[in-house]
């Protein structure tokens, strides 16, 4: 495998900038230093100057729709999107079709990732009401975790049942990961809009119906049950400044049994933007108030919430022009989402390092992979260089998604994505793909 030298880079780690050059050989960071001499003319160089180096984003929350749903996506077409976007990980959700739920199925996704994906790669696996023996023979180092929908969502995957529910808290070793939205709640507001509006809902009352009390009581039930059976709780997307503070920073990351994840729709989009882009931003959970975006982002800040994640989740654009009843919840964001954060620097809402910490750094810490999301010597080379000054359109003819659209279309990012390393190979170089991803199966200290 050919070295490569990055030059004269401001790398992004740790909670520092530093300026300096990386080696990477054999498909690992081999050297850091203020300044390192070509090794080989083989070598490929790469002068950063005036850029920044950042270790891969580890997204722990996408949806890729394959098997299954492949007429919206791909594993192979969305993992290079990610890598384009600068995300070089990434843990996908199981309700595909069919669904994850039995180890068999569970194998057959990492299968088709080993022979297709772009990025590296895990997937969660999916628990329901009557799968319990088979979330029993997951081995916790090789899967990312357990996956409960404790709300429905795209593909009915709903766990309610409450004494399956605490059996599952109750015996699993395998981090829980939980999309919390209270079901009972939700339908009594859609029957409420359906008696006033009948067919013809507005989307501007989307977060109305997925509202703020369906997030907060699932929380917080989830939490609860979690701090009684000694789970290893992950609350997904969170979407409420209200939920925030069922979360607390008393704890450094890894001694944490209760964690929370942001996505970004729900630090980028507010109410407000449901005029302009009506379904295109329906997600479940809602993208909510200017106070609830405020508030995430605070929550983010001061280490209450530990990660971003994309739920990157893709739907024809057929689909999504619908009416509100029948557009599916959903969108794709893994090309954009590390851009999008750029631009929010840029406004002076958030570092460098903190993008780092929540988008890199943290999933590594929380979900306990090996060797990856960081720029540290015999760490896997996953690598991603920035030029922060370098103005771009988001166009149809540069989205690279199988849906072919963005909610972020039409947005000029000032920050561009020039070159992504997977495993030390250059699979990204300035819109091009110059060479095949090697992605490995992503592998858990546990």
């Amino acid at each position: 495998m050919k070295s490569v030298l990055i030059k004269n880079a401001n790398i992004v780690n740790e909670g520092k900038i530093v300026k300096g050059d990386v080696l990477v050989q054999d498909g690992r960071i081999a050297e850091i230093s203020e300044t390192i001499s070509m090794k080989s003319a083989e070598t490929k160089v790469i002068d950063a100057d005036g850029s920044y180096l950042l270790p891969g984003m580890i997204d722990d929350q996408v949806h890729f729709r394959e098997p299954g749903l492949t007429h919206k996506a791909t594993i192979e077409t969305e993992s290079k999107a990610a890598v384009a976007g600068g995300i070089t990980s990434f843990i996908e959700m199981p309700n595909t079709v069919p669904q994850a739920t039995t180890i068999e199925l569970l194998e057959d996704k990492f299968d088709i990732a080993a022979k297709t994906s772009w990025a590296n790669y895990s997937f969660m696996f999916g628990g329901t009401n009557n799968n319990i023996d088979e979330i029993l023979k997951v081995d916790p180092q090789k899967v990312a975790g357990l996956k409960l929908f404790l709300g429905s969502s795209t593909g009915n995957m709903l766990v309610d049942d409450p004494k399956i529910l605490e059996e599952i808290f109750s015996k699993t070793k395998l981090l829980i990961s939980a999309h919390c939205e209270d079901e009972d709640t939700i339908k009594k507001n859609l029957e409420k809009y359906k008696a006033e509006y009948g067919e013809d809902i507005p989307i501007a009352l989307h977060p109305k119906i997925r509202s703020e009390a369906a997030c907060y009581i699932s929380s917080s039930k989830a939490i609860k049950l979690a701090e009684k059976t000694g789970a290893r709780l992950h609350v997904f997307h969170v979407s409420t400044e209200k939920e925030t503070h069922l979360f607390n920073n008393k704890k450094p990351l890894a001694e944490k049994k209760i964690t929370a994840e942001v996505c970004i729709h729900h630090l980028w989009f507010s109410e407000e933007d449901y005029k302009t882009k009506g379904t295109k931003i329906k997600w479940n959970p809602a993208v909510k108030t200017e106070k609830d975006r405020n508030g995430l982002l605070k929550a983010l800040l001061d280490d209450r919430i530990d990660v971003i994640a994309t739920d990157h989740a893709p739907h024809t654009l057929e689909e999504k022009n619908n009416t509100y009843l029948n557009a599916p919840s959903g969108g794709p964001l893994v090309q954009h989402a590390l851009v999008a954060l750029l631009e929010m620097y840029h406004k002076g809402k958030i570092s460098l390092e903190k993008i780092v910490e929540k988008f890199a750094h943290n999933p590594a810490i929380l979900f306990q992979i090996k060797e990856r999301g960081f720029i540290r010597k015999g760490y896997k080379a996953d690598l991603v260089l920035v030029d922060l000054n370098s103005p771009w359109n988001v166009k149809k003819e540069n989205i690279l998604y199988k849906c072919e659209w963005s909610p972020f279309e039409g947005t000029i990012f000032k920050s561009r994505i020039t070159h992504t390393l997977v495993n030390g190979v250059v699979v990204y170089e300035n819109f091009k793909f110059p060479n095949r991803s090697n992605p490995e199966r992503l592998t858990f200290n546990r």
